[in-house]
């Protein structure tokens, strides 16, 4: 997340106003529908990401898995396992709560609502999502001249070292 210089920090008081704020708006939610949405409006997609896969440690971490299995399914480092372990060891109420209370609800019960996938998310929120579209209608649009020259920049690219998100859905999009 975001680093805030000196003079952008708020005083004790008015940082303590902002997360009673924040867990209001928690505790408001009602459904997995409202939940996304408010997510959506609050996080970038790596901020999300980032805070969704502290969740999976911690679960993974509670389920007994070692550190090279968490990292090898979810692509973290040692340093970042290390971190969420070490807030689980210090308190960890909140994880463990979360956790718990989530254990018995499956993903399939959840889809049952209207926002249940990114490709919903991206609908109803464009805007967030633009340079991905964006990147989409380019090829969608693209000669296959055009394409062939996209694919070849690609593959210089891939001989320079690893690939991204954002590289692979590209490669997938002009491989079709």
């Amino acid at each position: 997340m975001a680093k805030f210089l000196k003079r952008n920090r708020l005083t004790k008081e008015e940082q303590e106003k902002a997360v009673l704020t924040l867990c209001q708006a928690l505790v408001v939610i009602k459904d997995f529908n409202e939940a996304a949405s408010l997510l959506v409006d609050l996080f970038s997609r790596q901020e999300m990401e980032m805070i969704a896969k502290r969740l999976m440690i911690a679960k993974f971490l509670i389920q007994g898995k070692s550190y090279d299995d968490i990292r090898q399914n979810l692509k973290v480092s040692h340093a970042t396992i290390a971190r969420v372990s070490s807030w689980l060891e210090q308190s960890g109420a909140g994880y463990r709560l979360v956790i718990e209370r989530s254990k018995n609800l499956k993903l399939s019960e959840l889809s049952k609502s209207k926002i249940s996938n990114w490709s919903q998310l991206r609908r109803r929120y464009p805007l967030y999502f633009w340079p991905q579209i964006l990147l989409e209608e380019i090829v969608r649009k693209a000669q296959k001249r055009d394409r062939d020259k996209l694919l070849n920049t690609l593959d210089v690219l891939k001989k320079a070292g690893e690939k991204n998100q954002l590289f692979k859905q590209l490669e997938n999009l002009l491989r079709r």
